[in-house]
């Protein structure tokens, strides 16, 4: 994937953030995460990229927001915007979790991706509580890093 379509993704994401924020279930999101929801948090991120490397369009939507379930309407919908701007959620050879944040009251889960031919880019997710506890995927946008992988 070429760094252009990543700063496009990461426009796109922008939009999908800024449609959680003004959601009425976003204030569920505000609350500083437990050890435990950090774990929770991590697992659901692993599972939806495993079910996107496996093609499976059904599961990877199940992790969406409803907001996103909303905007992209179908499972084939989502799997089509993720081959168009996150093929390297895909494609990585190797990802590492990094600490996760809470900024202005959204709950942010940095991944690293390394790529076949060794570029470190960022995916970072944005997940919300949504009713009944559940955490889901809410966003994702995916920037370069400053890492070099060794």
């Amino acid at each position: 994937m070429r760094l252009t379509a990543a700063f496009r993704a990461f426009g796109a994401a922008l939009a999908c953030v800024a449609l959680v924020a003004l959601s009425p279930s976003a204030s569920a999101a505000r609350a500083e995460p437990s050890a435990r929801d950090w774990k929770t948090i991590r697992q659901v991120i692993g599972d939806q990229r495993a079910a996107l490397r496996k093609d499976d369009a059904a599961r990877a939507f199940g992790f969406a927001s409803r907001g996103l379930r909303a905007q992209f309407e179908s499972a084939e919908n989502f799997m089509r915007m993720v081959h168009d701007g996150y093929q390297p959620l895909i494609d990585a050879r190797r990802v590492e979790f990094l600490e996760g944040a809470v900024i202005d009251g959204q709950v942010i889960q940095p991944l690293r991706l390394v790529l076949a031919d060794d570029t470190v880019l960022v995916a970072l997710y944005t997940m919300l509580r949504e009713d009944g506890g559940r955490w889901r995927i809410a966003g994702c946008m995916i920037a370069p890093s400053t890492v070099r992988s060794t």
